[in-house]
C-alpha cells in the first residue's frame, strides 16, 4: 500500500472503471519541446516525426516540399501568393494557407483539395460553426489563435499568442516534460496507457471533437479549443461537447446523432459500445507510426478481428466467417469491417468524407426515415435505397450469419 501511495502522486478513482490513475505533476513541470524526448525515446520519436501529427503546420520557406497546391497557374479564388504564406496547414484531404498579420495568423480564402488537385473557396459561412457570430465576416477578422492554434500546437499561450512548439508534439499527449527530462521516472510524466479510459480518451478527444469551453470567453474572445486543459485532467472540466439532438440534422450531426462533419471523432466515439466497454483511441491508433493508414496498428480487418474473431464463445466474436457476416465475397470491399461500421459520411471539404466512429450500422431504413447516408448505397451507387432495403429484408429472412452465395 505504501508503495502504491508513493507511486500515485495524485489518485483518482474513475467511477466507470474503478481503476486508479496517476495525474501529471503539472504545477511544477513546464513544456520543453519534443526534441527533448529524442535522446531516450529515439525509436518512438523517429516514428512520430513521419506522421501527419508531427507535420500539421509547416513553414513553406523551411519546407518547400510541404506545399501541395498549384501556385504556378492563375486562379480567381487565389488572391494571394506563396510569398504571403507563413504556414501551410494539412496534407491529406485539404491544405490551407495561413498569413501572418501583426502577432497572429489568418487563413487565406482559398484551400487546395489534395485528392482532386484543385482550388476550392474557404470561408466558414453563417449558420455553420457556433463561433461565427462572434467574429467578423472576413477571414481576416478571424484569427487562428482562438479558433485553430490550440490544437495544432503544444503549450499555446493565449496572452503571448505563441506556442512552445507547433504541431502535435510529444507533450500534447504526455504533458509538460521538464521534470521527466531532468529526472526520468514513470511517475513524473503522463502515460495515457496508465490513465482510466475516460482520461485516456480525453487525450485525443481534446482536439478530435466539436464543443465549447466552459468559461465563455478569455480576454473577451471565444475559443474553439479547450483552453487550460492538460492531458491527465478531466476534459469535462474545461470542455463541453457539442449538444447532440435526436432527430435533428444540422451542421454538426445527422438525425441519428452520427457526426455530419470532420473533427467529431470524439463526439461519435463516446456514443459507441466500444467506448462504454472502456476501449481507448490508441487501442486502434498508434500516433508514433504511419506504417498503416490513419496511424492504425494493423491494416484492414486484422485490426477489428483482434477482438471480433469468429468464436462461438466470444460475446463480441462473429458467429461465422467474415463473409457469412457481411453477405459479401471474401476479400471484397463489402467484406471490409469499416465499409459497414465506419462509412465515409462525415464531410471534411466538399466531396471528401471521413469515417464515422460510432461503429453503428446505418440501415437503409434509417436513410428513408431521416436521410442519414447508409453504407449500402455508398458502395452500390448504381442501386436505389429501396433496393438496399429489400436486400436487407432478404438477408434477414434467412440466417443472419450464413448465405449460400455471398454477394460480389
Amino acid at each position: 500500500m505504501r508503495r502504491l501511495l508513493g507511486t500515485c502522486i495524485a489518485i483518482v478513482f474513475a467511477a466507470a472503471s474503478g481503476q486508479c490513475s496517476a495525474q501529471p505533476q503539472a504545477a511544477k513541470a513546464h513544456y520543453v519541446g519534443s526534441a527533448s524526448c529524442k535522446p531516450c525515446h529515439a525509436g518512438l520519436y523517429a516514428g512520430w516525426r513521419q506522421t501527419r501529427m508531427a507535420n500539421v503546420v509547416r513553414d513553406p520557406k523551411v519546407h518547400p516540399e510541404a506545399v501541395l497546391a498549384d501556385f504556378t497557374h492563375a486562379n480567381p479564388l487565389v488572391t494571394f501568393s506563396l510569398k504571403d504564406v507563413a504556414f501551410v496547414y494539412g496534407s491529406k484531404w485539404k491544405q490551407r494557407y495561413f498569413t501572418k498579420i501583426g502577432d497572429t495568423y489568418y487563413v487565406e480564402p482559398a484551400q487546395w483539395d489534395v485528392a482532386k488537385k484543385k482550388w476550392l473557396p474557404y470561408h466558414v459561412e453563417a449558420g455553420a460553426d457556433w463561433w461565427v457570430p462572434y467574429y467578423g465576416a472576413s477571414n481576416f477578422e478571424r484569427p487562428t489563435g482562438p479558433l485553430c492554434d490550440g490544437c495544432h500546437s503544444v503549450g499555446y499561450n493565449i496572452e503571448t499568442k505563441q506556442p512552445v512548439e507547433w504541431n502535435v508534439g510529444c507533450e500534447k499527449c504526455h504533458g509538460p516534460g521538464s521534470e521527466h527530462v531532468a529526472h526520468p521516472t514513470k511517475e513524473n510524466i503522463v502515460n495515457p496507457d496508465r490513465l482510466d479510459y475516460v482520461r485516456a480518451n480525453d487525450t485525443c478527444i481534446q482536439c478530435h471533437s466539436q464543443g465549447r469551453t466552459l468559461t465563455e470567453t478569455f480576454g473577451g474572445k471565444y475559443y474553439d479549443w479547450p483552453v487550460g486543459f492538460t492531458v491527465g485532467e478531466r476534459l469535462a472540466d474545461y470542455w463541453r461537447l457539442e449538444e447532440l439532438k435526436p432527430g435533428t440534422t444540422n451542421f454538426f450531426q445527422y438525425a441519428d446523432m452520427t457526426a455530419h462533419k470532420n473533427r467529431m471523432q470524439g463526439n461519435d466515439f463516446i456514443q459507441s459500445v466500444m467506448y462504454h466497454r472502456e476501449l481507448r483511441c490508441f487501442d486502434c491508433h498508434d500516433v508514433h507510426s504511419d506504417a498503416n493508414p490513419a496511424n492504425l496498428k494493423e491494416a484492414g480487418n486484422a485490426l477489428c478481428l483482434r477482438c471480433h474473431a469468429p468464436d462461438m464463445n466470444n460475446p463480441a466474436g462473429l458467429k461465422g466467417t467474415v463473409s457469412e457476416h457481411t453477405h459479401h465475397a471474401e476479400g471484397s470491399k463489402g467484406s471490409e469491417c469499416v465499409a459497414c461500421h465506419m462509412p465515409l459520411i462525415e464531410q471534411t471539404i466538399a466531396g471528401n468524407y471521413v469515417a464515422s466512429h460510432t461503429f453503428r450500422f446505418i440501415t437503409p431504413a434509417l436513410t428513408e426515415e431521416s436521410g442519414v447516408p447508409n453504407p449500402c448505397t455508398l458502395c452500390h451507387t448504381d442501386k436505389s435505397n429501396a433496393w438496399a432495403v429489400a436486400q436487407l429484408k432478404t438477408w434477414n429472412s434467412v440466417s443472419p450469419w450464413r448465405m449460400a452465395q455471398p454477394l460480389e
